[in-house]
């Protein structure tokens, strides 16, 4: 594969309060000008990388929709998470220098491409970029840690809810709607990332569509009732 480069900058992308760290100087932006190699235009299903590949960078999504995954024991995939744009994949070749999952492009993508070893040079001279990638794999840490408190504890509707409230509430940081999404992946996805059957994730969208707390047209979703969402939710921190 030869991916189409494309010389980036930082400094005017629109996207750049998402992914760079803020209050940095003109100089210090040059310079992160300067680090960002390239930019890769990822066709629809196509890998961006795969589970044992080794890591050199990391890749910041300019415009388009990911998942992460991994083969489970039987063969099938194992979806491990969604990135959209603004957000940073990759991080974990950082352990041990090999991608431990696949990222497979959802939608024709393009990602501006950071080579860690001049992250880590960067990082040095500039403190706010190492607190940025630090705050970074926190927040990983964190959306991790949430998943499993999510697979571990929660019913089929309070795992769709909590799904759509995080995917509306992250498009709803780049300026999109508050109530409206088209849904990248498809509910097999969604069910293999939550945890649940297929005809589970299409029974509880039918449920949340029969009691008016949301409107569903093939893809394309709106909540109705972000209330009744979030009440499923919190009424489920409570209980434990």
């Amino acid at each position: 594969m030869n991916p189409q480069t494309i010389k980036v900058a930082c400094s005017n992308c629109n996207l750049r309060e998402l992914c760079m760290p803020m209050g940095l100087s003109n100089d210090e932006i040059d310079r992160l000008d300067a680090m960002v190699a390239n930019r890769r235009k990822i066709k629809r299903g196509t890998a961006l990388f795969r589970n044992g590949e080794k890591f050199n960078s990391l890749y910041a999504i300019r415009t388009g929709f990911f998942k992460t995954c991994v083969a489970s024991e039987d063969g099938r995939d194992q979806v491990t998470g969604f990135q959209m744009a603004g957000e940073i994949i990759g991080l974990d070749g950082i352990v041990n220098d090999h991608h431990t999952c696949d990222a497979v492009a959802l939608e024709d993508a393009e990602v501006c491409v950071m080579p860690f070893d001049r992250i880590e040079d960067l990082s040095r001279e500039i403190n706010g970029l190492q607190r940025h990638v630090h705050k970074i794999m926190s927040r990983e840490i964190v959306r991790e840690h949430g998943v499993m408190l999510l697979l571990g504890s929660m019913r089929a509707e309070e795992r769709l809810a909590a799904f759509l409230l995080n995917l509306v509430q992250r498009l709803h940081a780049r300026g999109f709607s508050q109530s409206e999404l088209i849904l990248r992946m498809t509910r097999e996805e969604i069910g293999s990332y939550l945890g649940l059957k297929l005809e589970t994730v299409s029974r509880t969208f039918s449920k949340f569509v029969e009691d008016g707390i949301v409107e569903v047209k093939q893809r394309h979703v709106r909540i109705l009732d972000t209330e009744a969402l979030t009440r499923l939710v919190n009424h489920q921190t409570e209980c434990h």
